[in-house]
């Protein structure tokens, strides 16, 4: 075979792998928004629209109003095994960020300033005083934004592992997959064929990179999550996501500006260095952190006592 040959046969193989990933995309059964809550079916998600786009939330409990905030690529079922318990002293908020869990899924540049608009719409709609924002990842980074930006219906946060460093490649520390997975999705073309080709087993590696114990993400979130990432669009905003990182670190640059009580929980496995942890840290006055020695990125899923504890101490502060 001459070198003509060899390159016609592999660009015309990669041309049926793109066309086929637009096959299979086609043919993946997308979920119908559940309508009780999986691990409570005696809970029901509400839905409120910010600017055009449904969300769905959740809420339960009485007390002061704490609104969780998840990851990336995750929902609000993130929360599954906290809510339960911070319900008996809070008036728990958790929403589907847009192009997340059972949200609608907008055009979008998936950025920072993407996420924060909505969730300060979420705090406008529904009318949310003197709240308590806790999240965690790209949640704990919007808490710290919306916090340098002084919204005045939020009067505390408390941020879990936020998302800011290594100019938002933190998913590729999970795992050599998740190096691969962040690497190839950055370049056009390729990107959105690997999104397209995605497969359960790819996912779970790549989300099993962020606890510290694989048995922290039960098989029925695992699947919850998989199955929801099949939604007509789900994947094109996850990407852009990605490929907009870089914004959750350049927001660092306003974080000198929070005037509220900050508490940060950190995981010890979690994706950031402890150099990087000090830095933000740095940035806040009068901010107060804890380190829990036994968990990764998802600390709800990981320590969910650690953060119940946790939070309830720095809501009294």
């Amino acid at each position: 075979m001459d070198f003509i040959t060899f390159l016609i046969i592999f660009f015309a193989s990669l041309v049926v792998v793109w066309l086929v990933s637009f096959l299979l995309e086609a043919l993946r059964p997308a979920p119908k928004a559940p309508e009780a809550i999986p691990w409570d079916p005696s809970l029901k998600p509400a839905y409120v629209t910010v600017d055009g786009v449904k969300l769905r939330y959740l809420k339960v409990g009485e007390g002061p109003v704490l609104l969780l905030l998840h990851t990336l690529r995750t929902q609000l079922d993130l929360f599954h095994k906290v809510i339960p318990e911070l319900a008996k002293d809070f008036t728990v908020y958790a929403l589907d960020y847009p192009g997340h869990g059972y949200s609608d899924i907008p055009d979008g540049s998936y950025d920072a300033d993407f996420f924060v608009k909505y969730v300060n719409g979420f705090l406008e709609e529904l009318d949310l005083t003197s709240v308590i924002l806790s999240g965690v990842s790209i949640g704990a980074s919007i808490s710290l934004i919306i916090a340098a930006r002084h919204n005045p219906r939020v009067v505390r946060i408390i941020p879990i592992n936020p998302y800011d460093y290594y100019q938002g490649k933190g998913l590729a520390r999970a795992s050599l997959l998740g190096r691969l997975f962040v690497w190839l999705v950055s370049i056009p073309f390729v990107g959105d064929t690997v999104m397209r080709l995605r497969n359960y087993i790819i996912m779970k590696a790549v989300l099993t990179g962020g606890v510290s114990d694989p048995k922290s993400i039960s098989p029925a979130l695992m699947n919850e999550m998989y199955m929801v990432g099949n939604r007509r669009g789900h994947y094109r905003g996850f990407i852009n996501l990605l490929r907009n990182a870089s914004s959750w670190e350049h927001a660092r640059s306003e974080y000198g500006n929070i005037n509220v009580p900050t508490f940060m929980i950190w995981g010890a496995e979690d994706w950031s260095r402890p150099e990087e942890r000090r830095y933000d840290e740095s940035l806040i006055s009068g901010v107060q952190s804890v380190t829990l020695e036994t968990g990764g990125h998802f600390l709800p899923l990981d320590a969910p006592n650690d953060v119940i504890r946790h939070i309830r101490s720095a809501a009294d502060r």
